[in-house]
């Protein structure tokens, strides 16, 4: 009986990985490359035309992330599945990646049969975590970040519309604010939050149930 292959798209926007990606994919009977995607907005682009079955997605990218992307095409295309493979384990980057949807998180420095397996396993709907991704997850749970109690109702009513993916123009129409507004709160609230990023700082507020 003929082998049905596992349909995947690589996303990454240095070509040299993409293109070793691909000869490894090759290797393998069960995978089948489908598409080819140097960021985000592409990656988007190309599950509506080659509709992967398994995305293997880099987090860091200019334009649109990773982060971002995984959270429209999990919400797009919930069969889906992503696999971040990417070369930081830092704790905020897991967290936010497996708030956004990803089903795996992977170093670049995995062996090609151990990501194959990880793609066999997303197709499965498994997860697979690197040993430095496990070991943020363990930090994170012990080192608890400090509570936001401290956040004023208003920069709370803020935060929720950003985890819900609305930007600074749409909270202050939400809102009947100013821009300059919002812009003033998402600061206060990144600072109280000691958050680097929007997408650090819902992450952090997803993980700790800070909003509904």
């Amino acid at each position: 009986m003929a082998v049905v292959p596992i349909h995947i798209l690589v996303v990454d926007d240095h070509a040299v990985v993409r293109s070793g990606l691909a000869t490894f994919l090759s290797a393998y009977d069960d995978l089948e490359l489908v598409g080819e995607a140097a960021d985000g907005t592409e990656a988007i682009e190309q599950c509506v035309f080659v509709k992967p079955d398994v995305v293997l997605m880099d987090l860091v990218m200019p334009g649109m992330d990773g982060i971002e992307a995984t959270r429209i095409i999990h919400e797009k295309f919930p069969h889906v599945q992503v696999i971040a493979l990417t070369s930081f384990g830092q704790e905020d980057l897991v967290q936010a990646a497996l708030s956004a949807g990803v089903t795996s998180y992977l170093l670049k420095n995995v062996t090609a049969d151990d990501l194959a397996a990880a793609i066999r396993s997303a197709h499965a709907g498994h997860f697979t975590l690197s040993p430095e991704a496990t070991e943020a997850l363990i930090h994170a749970a012990m080192h608890p970040h400090t509570s936001l109690d401290n956040l004023t109702p208003r920069e709370r009513e803020v935060l929720t519309l950003m985890t819900r993916g609305l930007n600074n123009a749409e909270i202050a129409e939400q809102l009947v604010v100013s821009r300059s507004t919002v812009k003033f709160h998402v600061s206060s609230i990144l600072s109280k939050m000691h958050a680097t990023s929007r997408t650090e700082a819902v992450a952090r507020a997803v993980q700790q149930h800070l909003v509904n």
